[in-house]
């Protein structure tokens, strides 16, 4: 279980990223509403400020699904 400490504290610190990002969590909202599938691509990419970048991608599978399905139950959806 959880330390309700460090609960808060994660809280505290995402209201924080979400006041300075407002866009992402409407993007994590639209993904998770959008019936993400087995064999759906999930992709990432990072560009760092002197323009290199890193990308990766990955198949979601039926075991994925289950983990997101966990998530959303935790997140209250």
């Amino acid at each position: 279980m959880m330390n309700p400490a460090a609960i808060f504290q994660m809280k505290a610190l995402w209201d924080r990223f979400t006041a300075n990002h407002p866009k992402f969590p409407k993007f994590l909202q639209a993904a998770a509403a959008s019936s993400v599938d087995e064999g759906t691509v999930i992709e990432i990419k990072i560009t760092k400020s002197n323009g290199d970048s890193i990308a990766s991608n990955l198949k979601i599978t039926a075991e994925d699904l289950e983990l997101f399905q966990e998530l959303k139950n935790i997140a209250g959806q």
